[in-house]
């Protein structure tokens, strides 16, 4: 596309509420606008609306300008890892309310005598067994007993259920028994919110089926809750058109898709930034990407191929132990593959019991927040350190919505750290970045081993209020030569939430061998999924062009996991069927070295993904300006732990570098949303997009 594109002229707005910050982005044109607030927990609405109001008086417009808002949100994740959800019951088949709790009947941590598995969502005394019984094929057994309905009804107001979470065995394949016990609840209890497994997740495997739909009963008042009076007062303000929401796939969607599978939205904020990383990654050429969000609360670790972030099928929340995979629950939506930790500049530091530093994963938050916010924090957090060490302009910090008071976060630092390990303050100070740094590399190095990737020779791609800070810090740790800092970097997922698509994935369970396959049932299946994908699509963006991704989930009969296969264009017929056959034995090839012709290839579940096409933003063109010296707006006193004292570092303003302009590490870039530190080794340039280039001359430089 050519660079002489003109711009969107829609007002579009873009929220993400995270756990410390609520950050906005208002784009009109070639105007970019933004904002960040502390956020209101129990009241997530009254942040997002004071911002919003902000950035409109600023651009001098009002509400009925809108012409797009975009919202993400941590409300369900929050809930869901510090348990604050709904009082929630599950009904499932009489004999099976316990799998939600025996789960896969494995050990995490095979020999650990005290292993601590994660608490269910819904306490047994909440979990009923209604009589029913539907077999694998969707053929009825048992018929229901709807005699037990009103029995439960009654029960579930005595316990004061506000949702209720639905999962009948193999559902999946025949979802009657399920859409007639939610009938009858709406009949004699019409206050219940109700989930069903065969809507939120129409697959087989019993547990993860279970967990998915409790997590999304668990979570669907209060997240519907907050969406209906965000919606409310945004309409009685003046805006023409509901917001829409971002998926944890990166993906757009209505907001009444978004209440009724509120599930999908719980790493809506991370996914955010992963699309922002993957536009950044165009745009440089960059093929080979790591995205870095760190914001307050948490760190976000994303790997980009070929500019697409890894998609997952499922992920797992609250792990009892962070770094064990099976220590959490299992949720099965589509998601942004990513390592999140607790690593944030509201991060604590606390002295353990062995005696060293030790940083996350509990964050003081929004509120008290950080010792050096005063606002009532007494612990040391990374925010502190980063305040002790003058990194940090107390009168800009949050685009100078919270007044930093250095001198607090130093007072709890020495008391808490520094006397406890008999270091002098900036000893202290500096043994939390660099803790809170390995944490994170340590986190990217694991998950970089899972999807058998390695980070060196990537780029780093780092957004969010406080990786500016770390980001250089961080690659080389990793052995990456290059670090991106993109424009608007301190409110960065909120900004890739206008880059994201409008789509929808929709599978469902339906097992085929391939040797005796129905040729017309997956037909008629795939073009169910369509209708539903298309129906969820064209709600958010109504007329639009369409794109459909078909997949298969295929194994090899008897084996426990599946690869996915694209499926061919066109009608699915024995031809097709062979051709789904080869794909599969040739990927297989590619991921384990060989095929088994010897053994029956199956289907498992089927996927049709449905995208809204739109025009790309286009990539400039042009050769790159000449260099010249950035020039230095101020200096401050900043403390330097290679040589142990204090030096007086060159401060450079980035609303005023100009592309081509570069300047030399160790320095400080502040903007209003954050700050980039260029330690010593690294040069900086401003390229022709407004990203900021930090090359590390100890290695072997990277091209832009």
């Amino acid at each position: 596309m050519s660079a002489n594109t003109q711009p969107d002229p829609r007002l579009r707005l873009a929220v993400d509420v995270g756990g410390t910050f609520t950050d906005l982005v208002l784009l009109q044109g070639p105007r970019r606008l933004s904002a960040k607030l502390l956020t209101t927990p129990q009241a997530p609405e009254e942040a997002v609306l004071q911002g919003i109001g902000e950035l409109l008086a600023q651009a001098g417009l009002d509400w009925p300008a809108v012409d797009l808002l975009i919202l993400g949100t941590t409300l369900a994740t929050n809930a869901l890892i510090e348990r604050k959800g709904s009082r929630t019951a599950l009904l499932t088949t009489s004999g099976f309310r316990d799998l939600v709790e025996i789960g896969l009947e494995d050990r995490f941590a095979q020999y650990d005598v005290f292993l601590e598995k994660p608490r269910p969502l819904v306490p047994r005394q909440w979990r009923h067994g209604i009589g029913e019984r539907i077999d694998a094929s969707g053929r009825i057994v048992h018929a229901l007993d709807e005699a037990d309905v009103p029995e439960l009804v009654a029960r579930l107001r005595a316990d004061e259920i506000e949702s209720v979470a639905i999962c009948f065995l193999h559902a999946y394949a025949n979802p009657v028994h399920e859409q007639r016990v939610r009938e009858l609840l709406r009949e004699q209890a019409p206050h219940l919110w109700v989930s069903l497994a065969s809507d939120v997740c129409p697959e087989i495997r019993e547990y993860e089926r279970l967990s998915t739909v409790c997590a999304n009963a668990y979570v669907q008042p209060q997240v519907a809750g907050y969406l209906q009076r965000l919606r409310d007062r945004a309409q009685a303000l003046g805006l023409r058109q509901e917001p829409f929401l971002i998926t944890s796939s990166g993906t757009i969607t209505s907001l009444a898709q978004g209440m009724a599978e509120p599930v999908r939205l719980v790493e809506s904020g991370p996914a955010g930034g992963a699309v922002l990383a993957r536009q950044v990654a165009e745009q440089l050429g960059a093929r080979q990407a790591l995205s870095f969000d760190m914001g307050g609360t948490t760190a976000k670790i994303c790997y980009i191929d070929d500019y697409q972030p890894q998609i997952s099928r499922s992920f797992e929340f609250g792990r009892v132990h962070r770094h064990l995979k099976g220590s959490g629950l299992p949720i099965r939506i589509p998601v942004v593959e990513m390592v999140e930790i607790g690593a944030g500049g509201g991060s604590i530091g606390r002295i353990n019991h062995l005696g060293v530093i030790q940083v996350g994963p509990d964050s003081a938050g929004s509120s008290p927040g950080p010792a050096a916010y005063g606002l009532g924090g007494q612990a040391p957090t990374v925010t502190d350190a980063h305040a002790a060490l003058g990194h940090l302009d107390p009168e800009r910090f949050a685009t100078g919505k919270v007044r930093l008071q250095p001198e607090l976060g130093r007072q709890a630092l020495q008391r808490d750290l520094a006397e406890p390990a008999g270091l002098a303050l900036e000893q202290a100070a500096q043994a939390v970045l660099e803790v809170v740094s390995e944490n994170m590399a340590n986190a990217a190095r694991v998950h970089a081993s899972e999807l058998g990737k390695v980070a060196e020779g990537s780029t780093l791609i780092a957004f969010g209020g406080a990786a500016p800070l770390h980001a250089a810090a961080l690659a080389r740790k990793l052995g990456i030569g290059q670090v991106v800092i993109p424009a608007s970097a301190g409110v960065g997922s909120a900004l890739g939430f206008l880059w994201a698509p409008v789509a929808y994935q929709s599978v469902r369970t339906l097992h085929q061998r391939l040797d005796r396959i129905d040729t017309e049932a997956v037909q008629r299946l795939l073009d169910a999924l369509r209708r539903q994908a298309d129906t969820v699509v064209l709600a958010a963006a109504p007329g639009a062009t369409l794109q459909a991704r078909r997949q298969a989930f295929m194994r090899y009969a008897g084996q426990g996991h599946e690869i996915a296969i694209e499926l061919p264009e066109g009608r699915f017929d024995a031809t097709a069927a062979q051709a789904l056959k080869q794909g599969f034995e040739t990927r297989y090839a590619e991921l384990y070295g060989r095929h088994l012709p010897h053994i029956a290839v199956e289907a498992v579940s089927w996927s049709v993904a449905v995208e809204a096409l739109e025009r790309r933003q286009p990539r400039p063109d042009g050769p790159e300006p000449d260099r010249e010296a950035a020039p230095v707006h101020g200096e401050r006193r900043v403390y330097d732990p290679e040589l142990g004292q204090w030096q007086t570092l060159p401060v450079y303003e980035r609303q005023h570098l100009q592309p081509g302009q570069w300047l030399p590490g160790p320095a400080l870039v502040v903007e209003d949303e954050t700050t980039t530190r260029v330690p010593g080794g690294f040069e900086l340039r401003l390229s022709r997009q407004g990203a900021l280039l930090l090359n590390d001359r100890r290695a072997a430089p990277e091209a832009a």
